[in-house]
């Protein structure tokens, strides 16, 4: 098994030090700008792709540190090649192939959209500690138990790939090969001792924070609340998104 990459990037630029309420307000405001862009219009994805990549300076985030973490976008890249081929009429030839015109809109919705989209999911986990999220979410008023879903998940999804890893390593040291098609069956069978594990996991970290006085919500550590000038700061590449995806709707 492949090591998933670590997703947050220590550091101590300006966006590293901004409350992780305000980063995650700022993400969701770029990321439906974003989707509510039309996808026949090309303009407005460079000026997203400069607004991240000057996020991505500021934040002394490198391009080799991204780069290997977005090809997570793949499997979505390759549906959208495929869309050219598969979709109906009107159609254009394009090097001497006929392809689909509402395809190739649709194509490069999903490459365009799906790429600035993932890369500021990663620009948002690249500068916040899982640390940060408790006190984050409870200040932006989500449930608590949804706060507690998530912040477990992040905090264990790494133990659990960790032990995926040990138990394919025991296999291979008995002379197994899991690349094969015949040893599907076995890699089955690896995948359901691997959800018991997890489940058994679960419920001994629930009966240990209920012994240490858990009542439905993750603490937030006390972390101050962002004042009026950290907002207005912090979400200028999300309004400018916004000012973009209101230009492209009004110049379109």
């Amino acid at each position: 098994m492949v090591a998933v990459p670590a997703l947050y990037l220590p550091g101590r630029s300006s966006v590293h030090r901004l409350p992780a309420d305000v980063k995650v307000v700022a993400a969701i405001l770029a990321v439906c700008a974003v989707v509510a862009t039309p996808r026949d219009v090309v303009w407005p994805y460079a000026c997203y792709a400069a607004i991240l990549f000057a996020v991505w300076v500021t934040a002394r985030i490198p391009l080799r540190w991204m780069a290997p973490r977005m090809l997570i976008e793949l499997p979505f890249v390759v549906l959208a090649v495929l869309l050219p081929f598969a979709a109906g009429t009107p159609r254009t030839d394009v090097l001497g192939m006929s392809l689909s015109t509402p395809g190739l809109h649709a194509a490069w919705g999903i490459v365009a959209k799906g790429t600035i989209g993932v890369g500021v999911s990663l620009t948002l986990a690249a500068t916040t500690q899982v640390r940060d999220l408790p006190g984050a979410l409870t200040r932006l008023r989500v449930p608590g138990m949804i706060t507690t879903v998530v912040v477990l998940m992040l905090r264990y999804v790494d133990l659990l790939v960790a032990e995926a890893g040990r138990m394919r390593l025991a296999r291979i040291a008995r002379g197994d090969d899991p690349r094969t098609l015949r040893q599907a069956a076995a890699t089955a069978r690896g995948a359901g001792a691997l959800f018991l594990r997890s489940y058994e996991r679960g419920e001994r970290v629930h009966l240990a924070m209920l012994s240490r006085g858990y009542a439905g919500a993750v603490p937030g550590y006390g972390s101050p609340a962002p004042t009026a000038r950290i907002w207005l700061v912090a979400l200028v590449p999300g309004t400018a998104a916004v000012a973009v995806c209101a230009m492209s709707w009004t110049l379109r």
